[in-house]
């Protein structure tokens, strides 16, 4: 049986399903693991993490049932969260997906060597210049008011080389998309994406085969790892035309609502609304993305961890217009349907993010592949609803990402 349990409760012989928290809050290079080693426990104490899922079917069960959470109720409250944002703000009219994504391609290529540039020159001692960087802004600006799901759903798509400057790209994204949906005007959506853009320029402060390590880092490691908070904000005040908004965003976007946090472990009304829009944007993008030590998440289940950690985490009202911004099944994700085939999701509908338009393409029953066809969800003419989220690799299904873009994977 699993059991969500406080961190605090955990002891040797239990085995560990899964750490209560990304990847990018304790230096564990697995998630599931037999606790045998006292060091290893050690370690576990001194994360700032909550809580852990023990597996007690493969280990030892907790002694004191006092804060110990049921994976049914948990995931009855990860659907209650999740419905509270299921009906989406009304947007503007916008191009189709598959229109806007041929486009966003080349504002990613664009953007991806701008940023590359521009960072290399920071590691070499050159001030930032917020006017070298606001023209990729409003570039990947234009693109997601066109559609946002094109370009969010593109920057996912990255390597271990460009991580660092694909993941500023995606969170300059998101930040834009998020600062629509909260209603921010033109000048703060705008500053919100310039610090997107810049949240982790520390980054280039910190060796690069520490970023890159495919195993467990050291304590030592892990703490180089996050000073690039500071080191970026230093970078920032030395630079010419970087906002307070930037600042803000690239010194705090790893604090959390609880306090957990870091580097000056915030909580609540002490974060910023920017900074706490950047924590919810940066964990998305890096736990929807592949890394040297860890695939990453698919978009539906990446949203479902998030609401399991969102009280301590991120702020609600942040998280929730965070889910509008991006739907329930995010674009590109692969979903399963009552009718027992397989989609995979093109857009959000403005009725419901529960009723996405999907593209089906996979008999389940006859385990493969049939003729495409477009559905909307949201049409009072379907029947058919969606039952789960897939993993595309269990079904073989490679080329996603040109079903739903029209945009081959060889020619990103």
């Amino acid at each position: 049986m699993l059991k969500r349990i406080p961190v605090e409760q955990v002891r040797l012989g239990m085995f560990i399903h899964e750490l209560g928290g990304s990847w990018m809050d304790h230096p564990f290079w697995r998630s599931a693991f037999l606790l045998e080693e006292p060091k290893d426990l050690q370690t576990l104490l001194s994360t700032r993490l909550q809580t852990v899922w023990i597996d007690t079917d493969k280990g030892l069960d907790v002694e004191d049932c006092e804060g110990v959470e049921t994976e049914q109720a948990i995931a009855e409250n990860v659907e209650a969260t999740l419905a509270q944002a299921s009906i989406p703000a009304a947007h503007a009219e916008r191009v189709s997906v598959e229109r806007e994504a041929a486009r966003a391609v080349k504002v990613c290529a664009q953007s991806r060597q701008a940023v590359t540039s521009m960072f290399h020159e920071a590691r070499m001692g050159r001030a930032l210049n917020a006017d070298d960087a606001l023209p990729i802004v409003d570039e990947i600006s234009t693109s997601v008011m066109r559609n946002p799901g094109a370009l969010i759903s593109l920057a996912r798509l990255k390597n271990k080389d460009d991580y660092t400057y694909m993941h500023s790209v995606a969170v300059c994204a998101l930040m834009v998309s998020l600062a629509r949906q909260l209603g921010l005007d033109g000048e703060q959506t705008r500053q919100a994406g310039l610090a997107g853009l810049l949240h982790d320029v520390g980054k280039m402060m910190v060796p690069p085969e520490l970023l890159n390590k495919p195993g467990k880092l050291t304590d030592a490691e892990f703490e180089a790892v996050k000073s690039h908070p500071v080191e970026g904000y230093k970078l920032l005040l030395g630079g010419e035309g970087i906002g307070d908004i930037s600042l803000d965003v690239c010194l705090h976007h790893h604090e959390k609502m609880d306090g957990s946090g870091y580097p000056e472990r915030l909580s609540a009304e002490q974060i910023s609304l920017y900074a706490k829009m950047g924590a919810v944007c940066d964990v998305y993008d890096a736990i929807t993305s592949n890394r040297p030590y860890k695939n990453g998440w698919e978009p539906a289940e990446s949203l479902r961890k998030m609401a399991e950690w969102s009280k301590g985490h991120f702020d609600q009202r942040i998280f929730q217009a965070f889910v509008r911004s991006v739907g329930i099944y995010p674009t590109g994700s692969l979903v399963s349907l009552e009718s027992g085939r397989l989609g995979v999701v093109m857009e959000q509908t403005g009725k419901s993010l529960l009723t996405p338009v999907v593209k089906v393409f996979f008999s389940i029953k006859s385990n493969c592949r049939i003729q495409p066809e477009v559905i909307d969800m949201s049409s009072p003419a379907c029947k058919d609803k969606i039952v789960s989220y897939e993993d595309p690799v269990k079904w073989k299904i490679a080329d996603i990402q040109e079903l739903w873009s029209g945009v081959a994977a060889a020619t990103w």
